[in-house]
């Protein structure tokens, strides 16, 4: 397992101690700054403000990294011992073979590279710095410890600061916590066991500040910031091989083992029976390459192609081509919440004014939708609707701005500012309250920022020479609650408050996940021009709540129940707050199956040893705020209970997680660059329910490589029979080494890889997750391998026997056993188009490839047996009608009996279902482990 360990921190809390303690430390001015001779002094010492970057492999260790596998390491022996020996024609098809394939690997890694670059975006980041008293824009990489900073809202913080002076600030930092809303940043010290989340005093690199202003120092730059400790663990992450690797690897060297064995038993049987030892080594060779499924690794790179290029249309890209299979053994996905199951776009979707509750439809920033009393739209608005709402409009300094897509023939909606506020404005929008025209109404004279410490903003509205002014207030419940005295009826008028009735609505929402502000407003008589925290101390008019949350995708609650019906557990691993992240996850039915329902937070996870926290993940499927580390931990724990994680996220924090998943899914939309480079899928559309559908190609992909395997097996298996069977019986070889490799090269192409076009089955999601540790071939598929091989060694010595007790000559006859071959081969990929089901199951013509490649088979065939270059080249001869109908009825017998095995296994099978059915209850897919356990 590797080291998840976290590397030491010895720097201060710096959250934990006071603005001035923290400037005296780093020997700075609070106001004035460094100076030019210190800034100077530390940018030598501490070294540029910037990540230290992991460089890739460069193009010669990619290009080599397509040979490294087993089996071709043998054809690149075989090309060798063939060159030695003047086998010229074998020595360049296998050397082919292995360029062939190494090409298709690097193009397709290639192609993906080209769209990760594609989906990138480079800028140079600047910094606002004092420096001797004045104000300097620099660039982010020359900030040192002990500069003083200044942001505001739009820019992104260029190092780890700490806050000396605020103003209404808000930082996003999802990026870096998970945590969907914007956090208060304010200067007081918090305590030192806060989470990074709860750190107000702080603002990290990478984030980005929504609204307001601030000053901070400068901390940490580089790899001491939060973002380059993350940057650190993932550097120390081990990247592991996939099951499908794995699996080939250990398939390969089964497959070499027997192959070897084969040819040293072929050696030693030919000196025995006094054979020449040149004569008999070249037979060992023969059985070699007959043995050796020279088309395997370019059909299983080019199978894996494929599974990409239809990924890719399901808005996935795909970095590294085992990566494909890898997603179809997945037995957990580990999912972000923010903008994977979610949005990621702060929505209204209830709204309680005048004692009435209203419902509000529509997802996101798209102003389309309506508001709902009792289940029914609303038709005209209540005075207590419309004033809520209009507070929500004027107390705010978002804009709802709307982009034409001129390809779509649409309006794309996006938030300028907070995207709390703007939810608010696209409420207000559903029933016709426009900011503009709300303004004109009532303008903005003054008004009160929200800040941290207070939790509420408050504006001043009307006009110079009217005689009364309106103040409307929003904030917390708690904070505004507390200064009213009376509320909003229906119809405009007052009435009591009740407070208890109130909280109880709130604490509804709240269970709901829902975020609630309160609304309120207080009408003053004077002309004012100004107001401050007096004036709405109390006396206020409540006037509802509203709540909003980052609505559910709805195609994901439909996804996360097939991925269940597929014995898929979906688990959430999210920096968010706990209760909205169990909210979420009750309604999507992830939740189903955690110990009450509930998520563990990572507070609970860092007191937990590693023994506690394998049978944490058993049992929890939400968890929250949880750190870098602790994602990275909890994958560990997933994998070494034997799941296939894929792991889902965003953020520089989610990176480490995601090397360290089986198999790592970034998003394309909204995703970091360091989470992107993490990965081995990139989802273009940032959704859940792309992830499912990338799931159901991997299993697709993966049954159609196990069909190859299983349709090629036999031909080799056959091959390598024929020359023991002749070396045995000292007779001549019914096929020699140059038509070993056309049978095993043209077949590949012609017919194996049509296999790679099939479509993926009815009912491949209602199947369980494969065994990562089961072998590629299962019982049944090597007993048919083994039916179907011995059946070809029958049909191709039966008639080549015939052949030459007719009279025909050698070449003759070994045509017909060529042949013979071929046609049992294209009988017989019929039976592997569905390992489990009839063709009349599946659809005769449901692969049109198939039937295109079989045309083309037959003629290459005809090709060598009848054209005087291709009987110089295979050494073949024109062979008459009979011998021609003799080989269709074997290919007809063969696929006939592989047809009967594969009813009787099915028959088998049914009925062990039905008993199983009638003797076992279900199994909870949510926390139990992988493959039934």
């Amino acid at each position: 397992m590797p080291d998840i360990v976290a590397p030491s921190d010895e720097r201060p809390m710096r959250h934990a101690r006071s603005a001035d303690e923290v400037v005296d430390s780093l020997d700075t001015d609070g106001n004035a700054g460094l100076t030019a001779e210190q800034a100077a002094r530390r940018l030598r010492e501490h070294g540029p403000n910037e990540l230290t970057v992991a460089t890739g492999p460069g193009l010669l260790r990619r290009i080599a990294s397509q040979f490294h596998q087993p089996l071709v390491y043998v054809l690149l022996v075989a090309v060798v011992v063939t060159s030695a020996l003047q086998e010229w024609v074998d020595a360049v098809v296998i050397l082919a073979v292995v360029l062939v394939n190494a090409a298709i690997g690097y193009v397709e890694e290639s192609r993906a590279r080209s769209a990760l670059d594609a989906l990138a975006r480079s800028m140079t980041q600047e910094a606002l710095v004092i420096r001797e008293g004045d104000e300097h824009r620099i660039e982010a990489r020359e900030l040192v410890p002990g500069d003083l900073v200044m942001i505001r809202s739009g820019d992104k913080v260029p190092a780890d600061l700490r806050l000396v002076r605020s103003r209404s600030l808000r930082v996003d930092e999802s990026a870096l916590t998970g945590e969907a809303m914007p956090a208060g940043k304010g200067v007081e010290q918090v305590p030192e066991d806060a989470v990074l989340g709860d750190r107000s005093s702080m603002a990290f690199a990478s984030t980005v500040v929504t609204f307001g202003q601030g000053t901070g120092v400068v901390v940490a730059t580089g790899d001491r910031t939060e973002l380059g400790r993350v940057s650190t663990m993932l550097a120390g992450v081990v990247e592991l091989d996939t099951p499908l690797t794995r699996r080939i690897n250990q398939f390969s060297r089964l497959l070499i083992k027997l192959i070897l064995g084969l040819a040293a038993m072929t050696f030693v049987v030919g000196l025995l029976r006094g054979m020449d030892r040149v004569d008999t080594f070249m037979a060992a060779v023969a059985l070699t390459v007959a043995a050796i499924p020279e088309g395997l690794p370019a059909a299983m790179t080019i199978i894996l192609a494929i599974g990409v290029g239809r990924m890719a249309r399901q808005r996935a890209i795909i970095r590294k081509l085992p990566a494909v299979e890898t997603l179809g053994s997945t037995t957990v996905i580990c999912s972000d919440k923010t903008g994977t199951l979610t949005a990621n776009e702060m929505t209204v979707t209830s709204v309680v004014a005048g004692g009435t509750d209203h419902e509000v439809t529509g997802v996101g920033y798209d102003p389309s939708g309506e508001v709902h009393a009792a289940g029914e739209p609303i038709g005209q608005p209540s005075a207590a609707l419309a004033e809520i709402l209009r507070c929500g409009v004027l107390c705010n300094d978002a804009h709802l701005v709307a982009d034409e897509d001129e390809a779509r023939g649409t309006l794309d909606w996006r938030i300028q500012g907070d995207p709390t506020e703007g939810s608010l404005l696209v409420a207000a929008h559903k029933i016709g309250l426009h900011p503009d025209v709300e303004l004109g109404a009532l303008p903005r004279i003054d008004q009160i920022p929200f800040e941290s410490e207070h939790q509420y903003m408050a504006t001043l509205h009307g006009y110079d020479d009217a005689p009364g002014r309106t103040i409307y207030v929003k904030g917390s419940v708690e904070r505004v609650l507390a200064r009213c005295t009376d509320e909003l009826g229906p119809d405009g008028t007052t009435r009591p408050l009740d407070a208890d009735a109130v909280l109880r609505q709130v604490e509804q929402m709240a269970s709901d996940g829902l975020r609630v502000l309160a609304f309120a407003r207080i009408e003053r008589d004077e002309p004012i021009d100004e107001i401050d925290h007096a004036d709405v101390d109390r006396g206020l008019t409540l006037l509802g709540l509203q709540g909003m949350i980052d609505p559910l995708r709805p195609e994901v609650i439909e996804s996360v129940q097939t991925c269940r019906d597929a014995g898929i557990s979906v688990r959430m691993i999210t920096g968010d707050h706990p209760v909205t992240a169990v909210a979420i996850a009750t309604q999507l039915g992830i939740a189903q199956g955690a110990e009450g329902g509930g998520a563990v937070t990572g507070a609970q996870l860092e007191d937990t040893d590693d023994d506690e926290l394998a049978e944490v993940v058993r049992s929890t499927t939400v968890f929250a705020r949880v750190s870098p580390e602790q994602k990275l931990r909890l994958v560990n724990a997933l994998q070494q209970e034997g799941h296939v994680v894929a792991m889902t996220g965003d953020g520089v924090n989610d990176s480490p997680a995601l090397k360290q998943a089986d198999i790592g899914v970034a998003m394309g939309r909204e995703g970091t660059d360091a989470a992107k480079d993490a990965s081995d899928m990139i989802l273009t559309d940032d959704n859940f329910a792309s992830i499912r559908a990338a799931i159901e190609e991997g299993r697709g992909t993966y049954d159609n490589l196990v069909k190859f395997i299983t349709w090629t097996l036999p031909t080799n298996l056959g091959e390598a029979l024929v020359v023991l069977i002749a070396i045995v019986l000292a007779v001549d070889l019914p096929i020699t080494p140059v038509q070993i490799l056309w049978i095993n090269m043209s077949t590949a192409v012609f017919l194996g890889l049509m296999l790679a076009f099939e479509p993926k089955e009815p009912g491949i999601m209602q199947r369980r997750p494969r065994d990562p540790a089961a072998p590629i071939l299962s019982r049944e598929l090597i007993s048919r391998i083994l039916m179907v091989g011995t059946l070809l060694v029958g049909a191709a010595y039966g008639l080549f026997a015939v052949e030459r007790s007719g009279g025909a000559s050698l070449e003759a006859a070994r045509t017909v056993a060529v042949t013979t071959f071929v046609v049992v081969e294209l009988a017989y990929l019929f039976n592997c188009r569905s390992l489990r089901e009839p063709l009349s199951a599946i659809g005769a013509f449901t692969n049109r490839w198939v039937w295109i490649g079989s045309a083309a088979m037959i003629t290459s065939q005809l090709a060598i047996v009848y054209l005087p270059a291709g009987q110089l080249l295979f050494d073949t001869e024109a062979i008459g009608l009979m011998s021609w109908l003799r080989i269709a009825a074997a290919g007809v017998i063969v696929h006939l009996l592989v047809a009967l095995e594969m009813a009787w296994r099915r028959s088998r099978a049914n009925a062990a279902a039905l008993e199983a059915t009638a003797t076992t209850t279900p199994i909870d897919h949510t926390a139990g482990g992988p493959h039934g356990r």
